[in-house]
């Protein structure tokens, strides 16, 4: 599908003032001036670890454990996260050096 400039331009247009108003609203809703619920405090605290969690399961959903390469590469490149981070307790690090041996062991395994 193709745009014209002028849907082009409104298009992104849209975009942007949504995306605008998305980042102004928690602002808006929660007033430094005003104390913020709870409920919200509470989510704050738990929905980090509840998207890593969900991120984990979805990269896994696909590795087969009966099938070669019977999900070694997924295995060893989280076993080096986990024990990188408890090692150093670098998030950047962990993530990054997992990241290159997952890329570096599904070439070559």
């Amino acid at each position: 599908m193709s745009f014209t400039f002028s849907q082009s331009i409104l298009f992104f247009g849209i975009i942007s003032l949504t995306t605008m108003a998305i980042r102004a609203l928690p602002f808006l809703l929660f007033p430094e001036n005003k104390k913020t619920p709870k409920f919200i405090l509470y989510l704050g605290s738990v929905l980090p670890y509840t998207i890593i969690g969900m991120l984990v399961i979805y990269c896994l959903k696909d590795v087969s454990f009966v099938k070669t390469p019977y999900g070694l590469p997924e295995v060893i490149s989280i076993a080096v996260i986990v024990l990188l981070h408890l090692w150093k307790n670098n998030t950047l690090l962990s993530i990054g050096a997992g990241t290159v041996i997952y890329m570096f062991l599904v070439q070559f395994i």
